[in-house]
C-alpha cells in the first residue's frame, strides 16, 4: 500500500505548532459525523471551541445541520449552535488549529488523504479517535496515521466511551496517549472537561490494540450469552481475552500496564457486558442463527470488531503468539466452525499457569 506524502504547501492561514496554547475561539474540525464523531464535536463546541463536522454524506449532513440533531445515530442530543456542519472537506480542515478523525478504521487512509489534498496544514495536529485494525494491512490506527502523515504531530483517544452517554453528558473518562508530550496536552487541554476526563499517556501500541481487540472479545462475549453459557463463562472469556491482547500488545513493544487501563481492561469491561455495544450485540445475533450479514443489518451500524478479528488473526499467526480466544471465534465468524462447540472447547484445552514464565508467548 503506497503512503500519501504530506509535501501539499501550506494553505493561507498556517496551523500553529502543536503546543499552541489553546483558547475559547481555537478553530478545529472533526472528520466523521456518526455517533462518536458527533459526540467529539459537540463536546469541543461545549468546551467554547469552532469546530466543523464533515461528513461525506452531503444529504445527511443537511439534515443534521436543518435539525440541529444527529437523528440517526445521536437522536438524544441537540448540536450546539456554534458546530458548523459541512460536507465541504477543505472548507473544514483549511486554517484549522487541530484536526480529530473519528472515521471506521477501513476509511481512515482514504479520509487522511483526502484531507492532505484538501488542504491538512502538515503542522496541524492530529487526533485519531478510531479503533479498530485496517484488514488488507493489519495496521492499527495510529500505524496507518504514520504511513499516511509521517510528519504530522499524531495523539490516539481510546477508553470506555459510548457516545450516547457523552453527548448525554455522563461522567466518562478516557485514554489519550501521544509520543510527543506538547500534542497529548493540546488535545487533553481542548476535550477536558468535569464529565469528560482525560488521562494522558504514552503507550500508542497498546492503547490502539487495547481499543481494536476489545471489539473481538466483545463479539465472543455476546456469542456466550447468547447461547447461554452463563456469566462463569462470559468472565473467563473476557479476562482471557484480555491476556491474549496483552501477550500479543507485549510482543509489539506495548507496555503490560496499558492493558489494565482505561483504554484496555476498562473498555474491554464496558463492551463485553453492556448491549450498547454493537459487538456484543453482533455476538448475541449470531448465537440465534443470524448471519453476520443479517446481524449487521439489524443493527444498521459497522462494528469494527469483526474486520478486526480478520486482521487480529493474521498478526496471531505472523507473531506466533497464543491467541486461543482469538483464533476460535475466527473459525465461527470466517469458517462456519459451530460456535457452541468451539467455545465449550476452549476449556477443553490441556491446563496450564494463568501466569506462566513472563515474556512467554504461547502460554494459553
Amino acid at each position: 500500500m503506497r503512503s500519501i506524502s504530506n509535501t501539499k504547501p501550506p494553505p493561507a492561514t498556517a496551523a500553529p505548532p502543536a503546543n499552541t496554547c489553546v483558547n475559547p475561539k481555537s478553530r478545529l474540525a472533526v472528520l466523521g459525523a456518526g455517533s462518536w464523531g458527533t459526540a467529539l464535536a459537540v463536546r469541543l463546541g461545549r468546551n467554547g471551541h469552532q469546530v466543523s463536522l464533515w461528513g461525506r454524506d452531503r444529504e445527511a449532513i443537511s439534515v443534521m445541520a436543518a435539525s440541529r440533531c444527529n437523528t440517526r445515530y445521536l437522536p438524544e442530543g441537540t448540536l450546539p449552535e456554534t458546530l458548523i456542519l459541512t460536507a465541504d472537506l477543505p472548507s473544514a480542515v483549511t486554517g484549522i488549529r487541530g484536526l480529530i478523525v473519528a472515521v471506521p478504521s477501513e476509511a481512515l487512509r482514504n479520509v487522511l488523504g483526502q484531507a492532505v489534498l484538501a488542504g491538512l496544514h502538515p503542522a496541524c495536529p492530529l487526533l485519531i479517535a478510531t479503533k479498530g485494525m485496517e484488514q488488507e494491512t493489519t495496521l492499527l490506527p495510529h500505524e496507518v496515521g504514520r504511513e499516511c502523515l509521517p510528519h504530522q504531530p499524531l495523539a490516539l483517544l481510546s477508553g470506555p466511551s459510548f457516545a450516547g452517554e457523552v453527548i448525554r453528558e455522563l461522567p466518562t473518562a478516557v485514554t489519550l496517549a501521544s509520543e510527543e508530550t506538547a500534542t497529548g496536552h493540546f488535545f487533553a487541554t481542548m476535550l477536558h472537561h468535569p464529565v469528560f476526563r482525560i488521562y494522558l499517556g504514552s503507550d500508542l501500541i497498546g492503547v490502539a490494540l487495547g481499543g481494536a481487540g476489545k471489539n473481538v472479545i466483545s463479539i465472543g462475549a455476546g456469542l456466550s450469552d447468547g447461547l447461554g453459557m452463563g456469566a462463569n463463562a462470559r468472565s473467563a472469556l473476557v479476562t482471557r481475552g484480555l491476556a491474549e491482547l496483552m501477550r500479543l500488545g507485549t510482543w509489539l513493544g506495548a507496555k503490560a500496564e496499558t492493558f489494565m487501563g482505561l483504554s484496555g481492561v476498562g473498555d474491554l469491561f464496558l463492551t463485553a457486558t453492556d448491549d450498547q455495544s454493537r459487538n456484543r450485540r453482533l455476538g448475541r445475533l449470531l448465537a440465534k442463527g443470524y448471519s453476520v450479514e443479517e446481524a449487521h443489518r439489524k443493527i444498521g451500524q459497522v462494528t469494527e470488531g469483526v474486520r478486526t478479528l480478520a486482521a487480529l488473526e493474521q498478526r496471531r499467526v505472523r507473531s506466533g503468539v497464543s491467541m486461543p480466544i482469538t483464533q476460535a471465534l475466527h473459525s465461527v465468524l470466517y469458517q462456519g466452525a459451530d460456535p457452541l462447540r468451539t467455545l465449550a472447547g476452549l476449556l477443553e484445552r490441556d491446563r496450564t499457569d494463568e501466569f506462566p514464565v513472563r515474556g512467554a508467548v504461547h502460554a494459553e
